[in-house]
C-alpha cells in the first residue's frame, strides 16, 4: 500500500513537473511571439492632383469629344441613367451649357474605385488653361476654373543672316518671337522686309507653361534691343493705364514706338484683294463694282483682331456682311471687319488694341474665308495703307520720369547681354523671374 502510495505521489509530483514545463515553454512561446511582432508602415503612393482632385482616389477615363457625343451620351455609355444625366444639366446650366461641347476638345471622367465604377465627376476642357467640373458624387454643383500658369523669363540673341524667322528657327525659339518684334514692335520703325547682314538683336521675353509642363508659347516681350544698319533701336514695355490695362512699347527717350493702328487685323495671313474703287468681277460681268476695303484670306476659326483701341457701335449680322463688327477708335477713326464666323464682343464694350473680337469666317457673300477690313476717316471709307496714320497716344508727362527710371536696370540687363556669346532660352542668367498666377516670385536657377 505505501509503495502504491509512493508511486502515486511520485506521479503526481511527475505531471506537475512536466505541466509545469509547459507552461514555461509557452510563456516561452508567448513572449517570444510578443517579441518578434513589429509594426509594418503603410507607404501610400503620392497624391496625383489635378483639376483639384486626388486621381488616384478614382478611376480616371480620359477621352475626346466625338461627333455625335453629348453630355448625356457620354454619361449614359459610362452607366448613368437619363433622369439623373437630365437632373445633373439641370443644376449645372448656369455655371456651363452643356450643349457647348466642341468636338476635339478632351474630357476626364473620375470613377469610383469598385467593380461598378460610376461616374463622380465630369471635367471639360474648352482650352489649354481652362477647365469646367461638373461634380455629382454627393450634391451637384459646377464650376470653372483655371490651371495654374507660370511665366519663365528667358533671353534670345541674333545675327541676321537672311531674316529674323531664320534665324529664330535656326536657335530652336518660337515663330511667335519673330511675329512680335516685327509686327507689334518695330512695325512702324524698322522695315523687316529690308533687313541687312549683320543686323542684331537681344531680347528678354517671358514663355508661358500650364501646370509647370505644358508650353503654351510667348507670353510677352519685356524688353528688346534691335541694331539695323548699325542704328540701335530700344524697345521697353510699359503699362500706361492700369484701370484699362494698357501696354506700349517706348524707346530709351520715352517715345512711342506703335502707330495707333495695327497693319493687319490677323496674323500671318495675305492680302487677297484691296481697296479699289474700279474693281471689275467677272461673276458680276466684269462691272465696276467699288471694294472699299481690304480683304485679309486665313483660315476659319482665325483669330481677328481689333487693330486700335475703341469702343464697339455695331456687333451684329447683316445682309452680305454676315457678322460684323464696328468700332469708333475716336471722333475721326472707324473700323470694320466683315464675314466672321463668330462674333466675340457687344455693343458699348471697350476693346484694346490686339483683343480678338471673331473669328474668321465665310457669313454674307463671300466666296472663301476671309475678313473684310474696312477704314473709315471722318465717316468716309478709305485706304489703311495710303493713310498716314497717327502715332499711338505719347507717354505723358506725368509718367515720364517713372519711365525713366523703371527702365534703367532693364536697359542695363540688356546691354550686359553680350552678343558673342550663343545666348538663348533661359542659359547664362542669374535670376529669373516667375509670375505664378499673376503673382511675382523671385527664384535661382
Amino acid at each position: 500500500m505505501d509503495r502504491a502510495r509512493n508511486s502515486s505521489v511520485g506521479n503526481k509530483y511527475i505531471v506537475l513537473i512536466v505541466l509545469a514545463v509547459l507552461f514555461a515553454a509557452c510563456k516561452k512561446d508567448l513572449k517570444e511571439e510578443v517579441i518578434v511582432v513589429e509594426e509594418v508602415e503603410v507607404e501610400l503612393p503620392p497624391e496625383n492632383i489635378e483639376f483639384g482632385f486626388n486621381l488616384n482616389d478614382y478611376v480616371v477615363k480620359r477621352d475626346t469629344i466625338k461627333r455625335g457625343d453629348s453630355f448625356g451620351v457620354i454619361l449614359e455609355r459610362n452607366k448613368v441613367g437619363y433622369p439623373k444625366i437630365f437632373h445633373i444639366a439641370e443644376k449645372a446650366k448656369d455655371t456651363f451649357d452643356i450643349r457647348r461641347l466642341q468636338v476635339g476638345k478632351p474630357y476626364t471622367l473620375l470613377c469610383s474605385k469598385d467593380s461598378l465604377e460610376l461616374p463622380q465627376s465630369f471635367i471639360y476642357q474648352p482650352n489649354l488653361e481652362e477647365f469646367v467640373v461638373i461634380n455629382f458624387k454627393d450634391s451637384i454643383h459646377a464650376y470653372k476654373s483655371k490651371k495654374p500658369i507660370t511665366y519663365v523669363e528667358k533671353i534670345a540673341t541674333g545675327v541676321i543672316n537672311s531674316s529674323i524667322s531664320l534665324t529664330l528657327e535656326e536657335k530652336g525659339l518660337s515663330p511667335r518671337l519673330a511675329y512680335k518684334l516685327a509686327d507689334e514692335i518695330y512695325a512702324w520703325t524698322i522695315d523687316f522686309r529690308r533687313l541687312q547682314k549683320g543686323d542684331r538683336f537681344k531680347v528678354i521675353y517671358t514663355d508661358k507653361y500650364i501646370d509647370d509642363s505644358i508650353y503654351a508659347g510667348v507670353h510677352d516681350i519685356k524688353a528688346a534691343y534691335f541694331e539695323h544698319n548699325k542704328e540701335p533701336f530700344y524697345a521697353f514695355e510699359f503699362m500706361t493705364d492700369s484701370v484699362k490695362e494698357i501696354k506700349d512699347y517706348f524707346n530709351d527717350e520715352a517715345k512711342n514706338l506703335r502707330r495707333a493702328f495695327l497693319k493687319a487685323p490677323v496674323k500671318f495671313s495675305r492680302i487677297s484683294s484691296r481697296y479699289n474703287l474700279k474693281r471689275r468681277i467677272a461673276v458680276y460681268g466684269y462691272k465696276v463694282r467699288a471694294h472699299k476695303g481690304t480683304d485679309f484670306a486665313a483660315p476659319i476659326g482665325t483669330p481677328i483682331m481689333a487693330t486700335a483701341n475703341g469702343t464697339v457701335t455695331k456687333s451684329e449680322r447683316r445682309g452680305g456682311n454676315g457678322n460684323y463688327v464696328k468700332i469708333r477708335h475716336n471722333a475721326t477713326y472707324e473700323t470694320q471687319y466683315l464675314h466672321m464666323r463668330k462674333r466675340n464682343v457687344k455693343v458699348g464694350q471697350f476693346v484694346k488694341q490686339g483683343d480678338v473680337i471673331g473669328w474668321v469666317g465665310m457669313t454674307g457673300n463671300t466666296g472663301g474665308p476671309h475678313v473684310c477690313y474696312r477704314f473709315w476717316v471722318n465717316g468716309r471709307q478709305v485706304d489703311p495703307f495710303r493713310q498716314k496714320l497717327p502715332e499711338a497716344k505719347p507717354i505723358s508727362d506725368s509718367l515720364k520720369t517713372e519711365y525713366l527710371y523703371f527702365i534703367q536696370p532693364i536697359k542695363q540687363q540688356l546691354d550686359d547681354i553680350n552678343f558673342l556669346e550663343d545666348v538663348f532660352e533661359d542659359q547664362n542668367q542669374p535670376e529669373h523671374l516667375i509670375k505664378q498666377n499673376n503673382n511675382p516670385i523671385s527664384y535661382n536657377d
